[in-house]
């Protein structure tokens, strides 16, 4: 790609803070220069003071990397507020039931809120400051009543962040083999217009759905992701190193094994030369 414009990237660990291992296969990629930001879960297990610690010291030693807020509302994960509602079992409702209750608007919006309101001050109470930016646990933060309930909140508890929206930038024809990304297409087209119109900046271009349940090459997909991507675009990552508490929480787990070692091998390094991307802010 001799002559190609150098493009910015975002690179995104989702989910630290769900595990132990996770948490340290994030550092080490932050360490190795191989991700720019990551995602806090503050409701997760692993998000003791050491966590924190250690994350400010990686991030310390790679002044690119940002850390933003990693907004959750579905199980298996309780909530921070004594009165949020609806619940399952006391935990958050499962993905599909909160889409479901969104897209029906039978959802709390006020609830949703204040929990949010209340993610981000943990965020701040662990940091010291604010979030970079604000994204959400399985996109959470698209959904209807979701979306108008994070942007509030945002505006008021972290007027500075931006916010991750989950749509590609493709023609219709090159977006209908992922039906997955095709819904996250969709719902993101409504969020960037509400954004827009709350003046909270977005990154413009998104990557890195896919099908988790099949054995992807994901140095193939991470090419497919930065060949589509214009410059300050962002591509969602879940690397990290499988253990107890992972397993106990969620089924991806070998996956984030798979991206793990792509991202820290040489042909990653290789090829974010040879698509003359940067991982800058």
């Amino acid at each position: 790609m001799t002559g190609a414009a150098l493009r910015r990237i975002t690179l995104c660990a989702d989910d630290y803070g769900i595990s132990p291992g996770v948490n340290q296969g994030i550092r080490e990629l932050i360490a190795l220069g191989r991700l720019n930001a990551t995602s806090v879960m503050v409701v997760g297990p692993a998000i003791s003071r050491d966590d924190v610690s250690a994350l400010q010291d990686a991030v310390a030693n790679n002044p690119n990397c940002e850390i933003g807020l990693h907004a959750t509302l579905t199980a298996p994960f309780h909530p921070l507020t004594m009165h949020y509602r609806p619940l399952l079992d006391e935990l958050f409702l499962p993905l599909g039931k909160m889409l479901r209750f969104s897209l029906l608007r039978k959802l709390d919006r006020e609830a949703i809120e204040t929990e949010l309101t209340t993610q981000i001050a943990k965020f701040v109470a662990l940091f010291g400051r604010a979030p970079d930016y604000v994204d959400g646990h399985q996109h959470v933060q698209t959904f209807p009543q979701v979306r108008d309930a994070l942007l509030a909140a945002m505006k008021k508890n972290a007027p500075k962040a931006w916010v991750r929206q989950s749509g590609r930038v493709l023609p219709l024809g090159q977006r209908l083999d992922n039906p997955k990304a095709l819904l996250l297409d969709t719902l993101s087209a409504t969020f960037r217009r509400r954004a827009t119109r709350a003046d909270v900046t977005f990154n413009p271009g998104f990557a890195g759905a896919y099908d988790f349940t099949k054995h992807a090459d994901f140095g193939t997909l991470m090419t497919g992701f930065l060949n589509d991507l214009p410059d300050g675009g962002l591509v969602m990552c879940h690397p990290g190193h499988v253990d107890e508490i992972l397993i106990d929480l969620d089924p991806f787990t070998d996956q984030r094994e798979r991206e793990y070692q792509y991202l820290a091998s040489d042909a990653f390094a290789q090829l974010l030369t040879s698509s003359n991307v940067t991982l800058t802010r």
